[in-house]
């Protein structure tokens, strides 16, 4: 009996997927439980698993393809043993097998040039004879939209995917070939600028599609630039004190709680202070409405294979510091090994990113949408100051910064809740003391 295999449920506001990777091939014996594919979000990478022991009869979306949710990835035969893959042809009816195969279609001669309201106004050539795409199934997102803003009628387009499905090379070498002179295409909603070609590649160049996590990671830094008035207010922070705390229980701390102490769970202690005395700091925008959070879930920037991961630290006001540094670095192993889950990245309140682990002086951080506000960490080096009673010493300095919106929160609360760390920062018994 055969079973499909569908995409998930992804999570909250992810409704497509793109295949990353097949982890069997058609006809590979599988377990109940087994990884059999990846599937690649715009947040996590996620494993769909076999329903139930058997073979892997059929992969219907391969590696590379748009799928929505509840889209049939493939089918497994339950109780069935693995066999070697079954050959180009093999699951054709005889009925298929027995009709004649549509003739190589002729390589398409240049056509003369012609004017442009001529290439507007030409209808599309008709389709080659047989092989035209069997609309019983449905189009995959990919296909869909392309054929969406080209105007195309699918019937007309010959379809190369199993059981006649019309799959995006075969949209693209259409268009090819019906396309001999530019068109003006109508621009979709999420494309406002007319779409341009790929440019040619130089030889020593390498091109590679973007992934749906980067791609996603560049949606929202540019959706933070285009909706937040966003300013950045900067001040330096004194570190002696937290390096004078580190250097003198790190090896206690550590043999009690079995984690190192970093630096880290001081700045988000520190930024928990700020945000309880100045709330708009960490609240967000609803429409018209201000939403006011009472609980501190602190988004902590790591950078993982495939770009940064934000993962969220949830009640870090009643979390110690030893619970902070342990989930913390436990989630640098997973932004390492690339398994987070969606609901370890959302939900955050304010978020900490830490430029200074790559050596960053000085940097200007990018809103996390919808979050109001984030703190950029910077590189701890020796600076000369000049002290209270005038002498000058060589001092460990890091710069901070604080990107904030400023729709939601004026100056003053920023630059003054910036203070509120530094102080907190340079004096840590400020912390316990909740000053």
């Amino acid at each position: 009996m055969a079973t499909d295999i569908t995409v998930p449920a992804l999570g909250e506001s992810v409704s497509e997927a793109t295949v990353a990777k097949w982890l069997k091939k058609a006809g590979d014996a599988v377990a109940a439980d087994e990884p059999l594919v990846e599937l690649e979000t715009d947040k996590v990478t996620v494993e769909v698993n076999a329903p139930a022991a058997g073979a892997l009869s059929e992969i219907v979306a391969e590696e590379g393809a748009e799928v929505e949710v509840g889209a049939l990835l493939g089918r497994l035969e339950a109780g069935a043993e693995g066999q070697a893959a079954a050959p180009s042809g093999a699951g054709e009816s005889e009925e298929a097998k027995a009709a004649p195969k549509p003739e190589a279609e002729p390589e398409a001669k240049p056509a003369p040039a012609e004017s442009k309201a001529d290439a507007e106004s030409k209808p599309a050539p008709a389709a080659p004879a047989g092989g035209t795409a069997n609309l019983e199934h449905p189009l995959s997102p990919a296909v869909r939209k392309l054929v969406e803003e080209r105007s195309l009628d699918p019937a007309r387009i010959p379809a190369s995917g199993k059981d006649g499905r019309l799959t995006k090379e075969d949209v693209l070498a259409y268009l090819e070939r019906a396309s001999p002179a530019p068109q003006t295409v109508k621009p979709s909603a999420a494309a406002p600028a007319a779409a341009k070609g790929p440019r040619a590649d130089e030889p020593r160049e390498e091109r590679v599609p973007m992934s749906r996590l980067r791609r996603r990671i560049a949606e929202r830094l540019k959706e933070a630039q285009n909706t937040a008035a966003m300013l950045t207010t900067f001040n330096e922070v004194d570190m002696t004190a937290i390096l004078a705390v580190r250097e003198r229980y790190k090896e206690a701390f550590e043999k009690k709680h079995g984690v190192r102490l970093g630096f880290m769970s001081f700045f988000v202690k520190a930024a928990v202070v700020a945000l309880r005395e100045f709330p708009a700091v960490n609240a967000e925008i609803d429409g018209t409405d201000i939403v006011y959070k009472n609980h501190y879930d602190i988004g902590v920037a790591v950078g993982g294979p495939q770009g940064l991961v934000v993962p969220v630290v949830r009640d870090c006001d009643a979390k110690s510091f030893a619970g902070i540094e342990a989930e913390i670095n436990a989630f640098g192993k997973k932004a390492r090994d690339g398994t987070l889950t969606l609901e370890e990245m959302t939900g955050g309140t304010f978020t900490i990113s830490n430029g200074g682990v790559y050596g960053s002086l000085m940097s200007t951080p990018i809103l996390n949408p919808p979050q109001s506000a984030i703190l950029g960490m910077h590189k701890t080096q020796q600076r000369p100051m000049v002290m209270p009673d005038g002498s000058i010493q060589a001092r460990p300095m890091m710069y901070l910064a604080l990107s904030y919106d400023h729709r939601i929160i004026d100056g003053k609360e920023a630059v003054s809740s910036l203070v509120r760390m530094k102080e907190c920062l340079e004096d840590p018994q400020r912390i316990l003391l909740d000053m």
